[in-house]
């Protein structure tokens, strides 16, 4: 005893200063404790320093290395619980940690976070593969998959063993040992051009300011004016300013005369990644969607597009394509009509052999929409503050589902968020809700919601999740609120939409949470059809300085011009969806070259018009190239032609907020997170296939008489048909390996 008291006192006195620091650090770091005394176990903000990341990272994996290895060593036959449940429940660390840094490194990020992020992220990828390429791990998990019905699971044990077993083949569980070192080594490296695609971009969009003179404003309204003036005291410059951030460069892409500003910060806006500088990502580019297609070979497949696709609604490349191309028809049929209205006020402004240009379309289109339907949106803006949208989305969402919202006094990560505490009809807690809503330089341009906390069960009862809403919108000023613009009206009505998802999910199972991509929007999108409607507006649309509720008047010319301007939003949506499936699905990526590409398919291929870009051109494509939407950015096309048939369900009723109609959404949809196929939970609610009409008609691309019924191609057998191939695919491969084929 004496000599393990010395030995003890010998450690310590070797570890000396450095070593009682590293103790004191791991005991004041938030990640090392096991839950949070906060209101929902929210992070505490007010605690959680940069510093304490990477040590909370590395104990992170360490931990949920010990608990595979775990699993692996049970002298235990494979059962349900020891293997796939088991390994559901393992990482609750490590995923906490990953949560709470990505979402602040997009919200609130910083060049020490942005470093972090380069170094940490090649580790965790280089940890996720060792997990999904144990064979000892994979030889248990494939035990149970092949005896499942044998063991009778449960509907939901099932579905999650089954999800389990795909996602270790997907990950290259069968391919030969050769085979898994590329395949680490490729994911590490994407993992890398990632975070430097990111970086780049960010740095990109907060490197451009346009300085512009009081003498040339004309055109643009005073509340655009305020904003540019509280942007120029903030960045401490003589002018107004003007940036690439949406709230301030469509307002002046909308309503500028003076076109060589217009012209000025629209390609700025359309060159970044671009310019032959150090934030360049046209050689990063080429890199990930070369590494891309290597991997889907090496696991089987004809390309990223195919690998990526078997596991959504769509289950193959050509299905997406069948929708897109369908609509891509109309739409631009539709933008070419809306370019000739504005091409005739273009003439009677322009100077002698000047031609309509990219950079006009807003500005005219504005000006049709105040010729013709008599709207100008700076007018409809002063109905919309931030303020009145957000009680809007709080009374659709309590006249649908009984819920309430109580503002909350919690930790924050900037001064500027706001808390919710959700609270169900019955005063059950549904969980806590942020809300961030303005542009800085710290954070990453769009808007998001994600999940610092999702919903789980402990010990058989529901832990309400932790939801934010990330957005961009116009500040308000020293004279007047935020008002938002009817994008961002529509924006905020969309984010809400996922986080009431996240909010009413009841899941038992982690791995069961997530939904096909393709089928994610549906929940987000749906919210959209409300927003402009006569019996919301008359909730929540009131003028900002005298109270006085939104006129008929002007809703009626709201409704008169919705479907303007649709042609152009809808061909620049499915250009950016075309071309993200277009370089997916190349077999081969010798000599590719990312600008020639994207003009060959879509100007060339499908006549794409001069004056309309694609909404994300490949070089600042957050979405496919950092955002986990690659092959996939179809995913807002595609949950369209739901939402919209979905939508009408409550058109059909004559009642709008009809709650039973409400119920059985929130029950057969936005509770069961993934633990059904996304078509099955679609048919249960609805009753039927969704169809295309329901979008065609709400986008002014066919006429109420013109309805001939369009349903999305039969996904359900057509997918289990692709999941059962790409199963047959890998062993085939792996049988070919190892007899040297």
């Amino acid at each position: 005893m004496k000599y393990l008291f010395s030995l003890v006192v010998s450690v310590l006195l070797l570890l000396g200063v450095g070593g009682c620091r590293k103790a004191k650090s791991i005991a004041e770091n938030p990640f090392f404790e096991e839950q949070w005394d906060t209101p929902y176990g929210i992070p505490p903000f007010d605690r959680i320093d940069i510093a304490h990341f990477k040590p909370a990272f590395e104990e992170g994996m360490a931990q949920h290395k010990a608990e595979i290895d775990s699993i692996v060593a049970s002298a235990e036959a494979p059962t349900f619980e020891n293997v796939i449940l088991a390994y559901d429940n393992s990482g609750l660390m490590l995923s906490r940690v990953e949560r709470v840094f990505d979402l602040l490194n997009s919200a609130h990020t910083s060049d020490k976070m942005q470093a972090l992020s380069a170094e940490i992220m090649p580790l965790l990828t280089s940890h996720r593969d060792a997990i999904a390429m144990n064979d000892g791990l994979f030889a248990r998990v494939k035990s149970v998959y092949d005896n499942r019905k044998a063991m009778k699971l449960t509907p939901e044990q099932n579905r999650l063993t089954e999800l389990l077993y795909e996602s270790f083949v997907r990950s290259g569980a069968l391919l030969a040992e050769d085979g898994k070192a590329r395949l680490k080594e490729i994911n590490e490296r994407l993992s890398a051009l990632s975070v430097s695609f990111a970086k780049n971009l960010l740095a990109e969009t907060n490197n451009y300011i346009l300085e512009v003179p009081k003498s040339r404003l004309q055109g643009i309204p005073y509340s655009v004016r305020d904003a540019a003036a509280e942007q120029a005291k903030e960045l401490e410059k003589k002018d107004y300013v003007f940036t690439l951030h949406s709230p301030s460069m469509l307002p002046l892409l909308t309503y500028s005369d003076n076109r060589d500003l217009r012209e000025a910060i629209y390609k700025a806006y359309i060159s970044r990644g671009d310019n032959g500088n150090e934030y360049d990502n046209n050689a990063i580019i080429e890199e990930i969607v070369s590494l891309r297609c290597e991997k889907a070979k090496l696991l089987g497949y004809e390309s990223f597009a195919h690998y990526v696709t078997s596991q959504q609604m769509a289950g193959r490349p050509e299905a997406v394509y069948e929708l897109l191309e369908g609509i891509w028809t109309p739409a631009l049929a539709t933008a070419k009509g809306e370019l000739e209205r504005m091409e005739k006020l273009f003439k009677e402004s322009a100077g002698e052999g000047e031609t309509f240009e990219a950079w006009d379309w807003w500005y005219y289109a504005e000006k049709v929409r105040q010729r013709d339907y008599h709207l100008e949106e700076a007018d409809v803006r002063d109905y919309l503050s931030l303020e009145n949208v957000k009680g809007g989305v709080f009374f659709l969402a309590n006249r649908l589902y009984g819920i309430t919202f109580r503002p909350m006094s919690v930790p924050l990560y900037h001064e500027e968020c706001e808390a919710y505490e959700v609270l169900d009809s019955n005063e059950e807690p549904l969980g806590l809700l942020y809300f961030d809503f303005h542009p800085r330089a710290s954070k990453r341009g769009g808007a998001w919601c994600g999940t610092y906390s999702p919903q789980y069960y402990k010990d058989g009862k529901r832990v309400p999740p932790v939801v934010t809403v990330v957005c961009n919108f116009t500040r308000p000023t020293d004279s007047q609120p935020a008002l938002l613009s009817i994008d961002e009206t529509e924006t905020l009505f969309h984010e809400f939409g996922h986080a009431l998802h996240v909010l009413f999910a009841e899941v038992k199972y982690r791995g069961l949470s997530e939904v096909e991509g393709d089928f994610v929007e549906l929940p987000s999108q749906i919210m959209e059809n409300w927003a402009f409607s006569r019996e919301m507006l008359k909730i929540y649309a009131v003028h900002y300085r005298n109270s006085e509720v939104m006129p008929d008047s002007m809703i009626e010319k709201i409704r008169r011009a919705s479907k303007f301007n649709e042609g152009f939003a809808t061909t620049e949506l499915v250009a950016a969806a075309l071309s993200d499936l277009d370089i997916h699905s190349l077999k081969s990526t010798e000599n590719l070259n990312i600008a020639a590409f994207q003009d060959s398919v879509l100007v060339q291929k499908r006549g794409l018009i001069p004056q309309i870009a694609p909404r994300y051109r490949y070089t600042y494509f957050n979405h496919i190239f950092n955002g986990g939407y690659s092959s996939g950015y179809y995913f807002y096309t595609w949950a369209e032609v739901l939402d919209k048939d979905a939508f009408e369900a409550f058109v059909e009723s004559g009642n709008l907020f009809n709650t039973d109609i409400a119920a059985t959404f929130r029950e057969e949809i936005l509770s069961k997170g993934g633990m059904r196929r996304g078509m099955d939970m679609y048919r249960a609610f609805r009753g039927k296939n969704p169809d295309k009409q329901a979008l065609l008609r709400a986008r002014g691309f066919v006429e109420e008489d013109e309805a001939v019924e369009q349903e999305l191609p039969e996904i359900e057998v057509g997918r289990v048909d692709t999941r059962e191939q790409a199963r047959q695919r890998a062993e085939r491969l792996r049988r070919e390996r190892q007899s040297g084929q």
